[in-house]
């Protein structure tokens, strides 16, 4: 089935997100009409006991130079467990000690792609163990563990990568970090980036810090009183800050919550917080700033120096609640939007 629809998938190394969308709606409808086609020729009257026996004989023959999905078995009659027998035997007739398929991002990354896209639809208990199991397939041949933790790296934590998703990458990392397989210099890059995914967590109190307003004035995160706090991690003059400034400054949703800030009640603060030094730019700068959003600097680098928060690019937004529990993690534009829409 594979070698039908990669023929219509392009792959998108510059994170072309429109053909993105429509490559994660075309292989998932057509894993969807694969498993109901298989459904439809199963029987669904076998015990459990024959389940588990066709499922354990089940053969994955492994094809050279290409990549094809793997044999579902028969006795697997729900579109459940077929979905989840895809996600955690996807690779498995794929052949990991053929390094030269290293070098056709077609066929390798284009797969990974196509996998990774599979993984939202499933449960993070079914999700860790289909990336682990996966992992460790990968394990057969030193040079492709290394590409694949690459890959992995590549998706899950490249801030411009549209499939970035630090909790799909953790259970990775706390294997990498273990992995005899990488070198030393591999093993930090990755300990490091557990370090940082490990901080901030969705449902985790976002960690504390002190920020200077212009007047001088000093507070630190925790005193901020507000139902919602957005905090956006941003320098002046970036063309990029200013860009997504402008589109929350002209968000509906965000300026609906805004407009319900009162002396009795502060439903939401957007907190802009300059994380480097050259205070004379930023000063500059602040005039062009949204006048109803709290702008400050990180007067002692104390969120650099201490490693608070994990600043892969800038900007870098959260949304936090009243106590200042992590809601969005590094969150794009249209995620924070959805969750104000939803919220009135």
């Amino acid at each position: 089935m594979y070698e039908k629809y990669r023929d219509f998938i392009i792959f998108t190394p510059n994170w072309n997100k429109g053909a993105i969308m429509k490559d994660f709606i075309f292989v998932i409808s057509l894993v969807g009409a694969a498993l109901l086609i298989t459904i439809s020729c199963s029987s669904s009257k076998k015990t459990q006991t024959e389940v588990r026996a066709d499922v354990a004989v089940v053969s994955q023959t492994i094809v050279p130079d290409t990549f094809v999905l793997p044999v579902i078995p028969d006795a697997l009659v729900t579109p459940d467990d077929r979905a989840r027998y895809l996600s955690l035997h996807f690779w498995d007739r794929f052949d990991f000690s053929n390094r030269k398929l290293i070098e056709r991002p077609d066929i390798t990354e284009q797969a990974f792609v196509d996998y990774i896209n599979i993984l939202p639809y499933f449960s993070k208990e079914e999700t860790d163990k289909s990336l682990l199991y996966t992992l460790g397939k990968a394990e057969a041949d030193t040079i492709f563990y290394r590409y694949f933790a690459s890959l992995f790296d590549k998706y899950f934590y490249d801030p411009n990568s549209p499939y970035r998703n630090e909790e799909f990458y953790l259970p990775i990392l706390q294997q990498l970090v273990q992995s005899p397989l990488l070198v030393e210099e591999d093993v930090s890059h990755y300990a490091f980036q557990l370090d940082m995914a490990l901080k901030n967590r969705i449902g985790q109190k976002a960690n504390d810090f002190h920020y200077t307003l212009d007047s001088g004035l000093t507070f630190s995160l925790y005193e901020l009183k507000s139902e919602y706090t957005l905090l956006m991690f941003s320098n002046p003059g970036c063309p990029t800050c200013e860009a997504v400034m402008e589109q929350l400054n002209a968000s509906k949703p965000l300026n609906a919550a805004l407009a319900l800030n009162n002396s009795s009640r502060t439903m939401l603060t957007v907190l802009t917080l300059y994380p480097d030094n050259d205070l004379s730019e930023w000063y500059s700068h602040l005039p062009h700033l949204p006048a109803k959003w709290v702008h400050a600097y990180d007067k002692g680098m104390e969120i650099n120096l201490k490693r608070l928060y994990d600043i892969k690019a800038i900007p870098t937004l959260y949304l936090l609640d009243k106590d200042k529990k992590v809601i969005l993690k590094d969150s794009s534009i249209e995620a924070i939007e959805s969750f104000f829409s939803v919220l009135q």
